[in-house]
């Protein structure tokens, strides 16, 4: 791994509304992640896991404290600097899948490119290979209802990675998924993680889900609670 971190957090707060209204989620997180890890971000419900989640993923700002992505101040960065940080360096899995209803997987995969400016071309061969990758060879023309739960979930994947970015954020990716298919998944996302060196970062509450992953970080009342790396 790199000596330089790739996310390095201090005393990040994260504060919603104001005066006695005001909830603080996240109450001064410490945390460094090294490029290639795999990181569980585990906690009950309310815990502040998945707006740490959102702060790190730039789809939400800190109150206060400081976040360095690749060394760069993401708190100090315009929302169109953010912007393009999401757009060339992160990806993300949703529980969800949160994919166009009506469009085909491969027009699907194809979206991140079309805010890029990359050719018709170029698209369809990046999004071909995505999908190749994640074992949908046969379903490129598939809308999502024709697609099973899996299989959603793979696309989602396909779309989150055709723009190779170097850190993926995986929100409770197999939340609605059954045992055999969250196997699949996780296995998928691993084998990403290993061979691509892919760094990946999931909120989970599930202790089996997080056994793929190769460090358990937990929060608690918006506290890094504890902090554990398996061995090698």
């Amino acid at each position: 791994m790199s000596a330089s971190p790739l996310i390095e957090l201090r005393g990040l707060t994260k504060t919603y509304g104001k005066g006695d209204a005001a909830f603080q989620a996240l109450k001064g997180i410490d945390l460094t992640i090294q490029k290639g890890e795999f990181v569980a971000i585990m906690g009950p419900s309310g815990s502040g896991k998945s707006t740490l989640m959102n702060v790190l993923g730039c789809l939400d700002t800190l109150t206060t404290g400081s976040y360095r992505y690749e060394g760069i101040a993401v708190e100090n960065l315009a929302t169109d600097q953010r912007s393009l940080l999401r757009r060339y360096a992160l990806g993300f899995i949703f529980q969800g899948f949160n994919l166009l209803a009506r469009t085909s997987s491969l027009e699907n995969v194809e979206l991140p490119m079309l805010y890029r400016g990359m050719s018709r071309k170029d698209r369809h061969e990046k999004a071909v290979a995505a999908l190749n990758s994640v074992g949908l060879t046969t379903k490129l023309n598939r809308t999502p209802g024709e697609l099973s739960g899996g299989q959603q979930q793979r696309v989602a994947i396909a779309r989150a990675i055709v723009t190779e970015p170097s850190t993926l954020f995986a929100d409770e990716p197999t939340g609605n998924l059954d045992s055999v298919t969250t196997g699949d998944i996780m296995e998928l996302l691993k084998r990403l993680n290993e061979d691509r060196g892919i760094t990946v970062l999931m909120v989970t509450h599930d202790d089996h889900v997080a056994t793929v992953a190769k460090r358990r970080v937990v929060i608690k009342d918006g506290l890094v609670e504890s902090d554990i790396t398996a061995p090698p």
